[in-house]
């Protein structure tokens, strides 16, 4: 390097995606739930509203060289495959530049049968890019999308400037760990990230493993968020966690559409009915792991309902897409920006034939590519929901699009990332 390293701090102005950040000891703490939101939430959501699924750093520099300290949480669950490392995505200029990953960080103990955790703070690592183009550019690093990620220090052999704004319009999407990102291969391919950026349009995804469960706290965040384009993808996590029955489903749909509505009375809304997953076309949940498929080092789920429930009001998937296309035909009527799509049109039975579900209930990389183009081809298509319009302003309670900051007494642990030339792991503070 020619001249020496320029530091500069990691404030909410460098992040996108991000709808709180918090600040730590060491660093910040991006999160996508805000803190009265949080402050509501059970456990098993603040695990994983903290997984920073669609954040990135975003900034206009011409440095050639990049480094990233960040404290990942590792998770681990005993008896289960080991979990790789997440991945950080390099975009220069929209376009995909590299990718890597951190050593070192947190590591997050969960046992499967208990759901006991145990948490064990651990070292800050180093994402490194070199000889990057010199010439004036948008770096965009997207986050792992499944790991929680503190942010400690971001190096640069030029100046750091916050990007400016895109002028595109903003989507904000809600959905399950599909949309979170499970089994994607890193932050920018998981299926939002791809329609994002085949859509033009820059994404809040709040995708939350196994916590699609009409929150109202969820809701009213959804609610408060500026955006231009809101999307939900109601149905499994109801399903696969035997959560409510028809009675309760259809007035919760409606209270928390109604709730978005609030703050969004004109903004195109799209409703995704559930993705094709065989086990519970018509089984209704729980869904469980097969403990014999853990022992042999691999993850299965199996529906443990009976079908013959249904008739006391337990529910499937097809249940949730008959009572979704009731829902959204009947609101219709007056609320003529709000919309349905059968999710089977992103993944049905054709495409479960070629691309099965490895685990029974997760896409994997290429399906999420499929899924991505899919929705992008009908959802900004000339005629689809979200087609290209003049841009309306906004809604959502008037907030600026940047995240909030807080700042609690004690730090926490965080994530990795990146495709990296090195990555090292530094001591644990005392």
């Amino acid at each position: 390097m020619n001249q020496p390293w320029i530091t500069t701090p990691v404030t909410a102005a460098l992040l996108r995606g991000a709808l709180d950040v918090e600040h730590t000891e060491d660093g910040v703490l991006p999160h996508r739930l805000p803190a009265r939101a949080r402050a509501q939430c059970p456990e098993e959501l603040s695990l994983v509203e903290a997984q920073p699924s669609g954040v990135r750093l975003a900034f206009r520099t011409r440095a050639t060289a990049i480094e990233l300290d960040t404290r990942p949480v590792k998770r681990v669950y005993p008896g289960a495959p080991p979990r790789p490392d997440g991945v950080y995505d390099l975009l220069i200029d929209g376009h995909p530049a590299g990718q890597g990953t951190v050593q070192g960080g947190s590591t997050l103990t969960i046992d499967l049968a208990t759901g006991a955790a145990e948490h064990r703070p651990g070292p800050v690592g180093t994402l490194a890019f070199r000889d990057l183009p010199g010439a004036d550019k948008d770096i965009e690093i997207w986050l792992p999308h499944n790991e929680t990620t503190e942010l400690t220090a971001l190096r640069t052999d030029a100046p750091v400037l916050p990007a400016s704004s895109s002028g595109r319009r903003t989507w904000l999407h809600h959905g399950s760990s599909i949309s979170h990102g499970s089994d994607a291969a890193s932050p920018s391919t998981t299926w939002p990230a791809l329609a994002s950026r085949l859509g033009g349009v820059e994404l809040h995804n709040l995708g939350f493993s196994g916590n699609a469960l009409l929150d109202p706290f969820t809701a009213r965040a959804l609610r408060d968020t500026p955006a231009d384009l809101i999307s939900v993808k109601i149905g499994i996590n109801i399903v696969n966690h035997d959560a409510m029955r028809l009675r309760a489903f259809g007035p919760a749909v409606h209270g928390f559409l109604d709730t978005i509505r609030e703050g969004h009375p004109h903004t195109p809304l799209l409703v995704l009915s559930p993705l094709l997953c065989p086990i519970h076309e018509d089984t209704p949940g729980p869904a469980v792991m097969d403990p014999e498929s853990v022992a042999a080092g691999r993850l299965r789920f199996h529906a443990t309902g009976d079908p013959a429930e249904r008739a006391a009001g337990k529910l499937t998937l097809n249940v949730i897409r008959e009572e979704l296309a009731r829902i959204v035909a009947l609101r219709a009527t007056d609320d003529p920006h709000l919309h349905l799509l059968d999710g089977r049109e992103l993944y049905g039975e054709a495409d479960h034939a070629e691309l099965p579900l490895p685990d029974q209930l997760h896409p994997d990389a290429a399906a999420h590519r499929r899924i991505g183009e899919r929705f992008a081809a009908r959802a900004f298509a000339a005629d689809g929901p979200f087609r290209p319009e003049v841009k309306q302003p906004a809604r959502g309670g008037g907030r600026s699009l940047r995240p909030e900051v807080k700042q609690p007494a004690r730090g926490r642990s965080s994530p990795p990332g990146g495709e990296a030339v090195s990555s090292r792991p530094t001591p644990p503070r005392a």
